[in-house]
């Protein structure tokens, strides 16, 4: 992929991070989730966004774990009200310029001491999941490789009460449009792109969907993924997604590389490995 493409796409990741963090500071007890989404909406179109990948989600208190979740539209915002010490998640899939990102930020309204081990406990999913997508794992491989990890851990894999329970899904550029209507959430133009990867890959044996299933025996295609491992402990969940790209070099370091280091739950690693130092 070419180096304008990865700036591009880099730059609508950290402007969907950014709006995460600017809501997450105006949060306060009684807002409700779908208050919060829309505040994640207008917080974007300030800034140009005029198509998503998904309109933006809020998830609070046990919903950020899917406590129940059985249909897809319990993952659409609620009256769900924030209370002092509950655990959130903000989700937001911006697309500008025709270039698109999915992230998800984890936090809470004052201290939580669960979400924020949790948290601290993403940072190995992170690094298993690089490591093994640059041996050249299977998809499938990789998710019961993450699935251990959590039970090994003592928490719940609470991603797969996603659609088809990934943990990941492909992202390429999003056709430019006059118009850019939704549909069930999600932006027409990204859903035709994904209904196209759907279908070509079906005929090359590869899925840009990564799942437990069997159509995931294969390893990462080429391109970007956003990837979001997410973690529930006792009706809190935790988790980040992010763009990571998958290029067919042999070098391991450059056949595989998160997008962006600079992203606030990397930066939150960073410093408390700076305080245990």
């Amino acid at each position: 992929m070419a180096g304008d493409d990865l700036r591009g796409f880099r730059e609508v990741q950290r402007l969907a991070y950014a709006c995460a963090e600017a809501v997450a500071a105006q949060l306060k007890a009684g807002i409700t989730e779908r208050e919060a989404a829309r505040m994640q909406r207008d917080w974007l179109r300030e800034r140009g966004v005029r198509d998503w990948f998904h309109l933006p989600f809020a998830w609070f208190g046990d919903r950020t774990a899917f406590t129940g979740f059985r249909i897809p539209l319990q993952f659409f915002p609620t009256g769900r009200r924030l209370e002092p010490g509950m655990a959130f998640v903000l989700d937001a899939a911006p697309v500008l310029n025709g270039y698109a990102a999915d992230i998800g930020y984890s936090g809470s309204l004052g201290l939580n001491p669960v979400q924020d081990r949790l948290m601290d406990d993403l940072r190995a999913h992170r690094d298993l999941i690089l490591a093994e997508v640059r041996e050249r794992r299977t998809l499938r491989e990789i998710y019961e490789d993450v699935d251990r990890l959590m039970v090994r851990q003592g928490y719940a894999n609470r991603h797969r009460a996603y659609p088809f329970g990934v943990i990941a899904h492909k992202v390429g550029r999003v056709g430019e449009s006059r118009w850019s209507p939704t549909a069930f959430g999600f932006g027409t133009q990204s859903l035709k792109g994904l209904a196209g990867d759907l279908l070509h890959g079906h005929r090359e044996g590869w899925s840009p969907l990564w799942s437990p299933h069997k159509w995931s025996d294969h390893p990462p295609q080429p391109g970007l993924w956003a990837v979001e491992p997410h973690l529930g402990f006792r009706g809190t969940g935790a988790k980040f997604e992010e763009l990571l790209v998958v290029t067919d070099s042999r070098d391991p370091e450059e056949s595989a590389f998160w997008l962006d280091d600079d992203l606030p739950h990397v930066r939150r690693w960073a410093e408390t490995e700076e305080k245990v130092a």
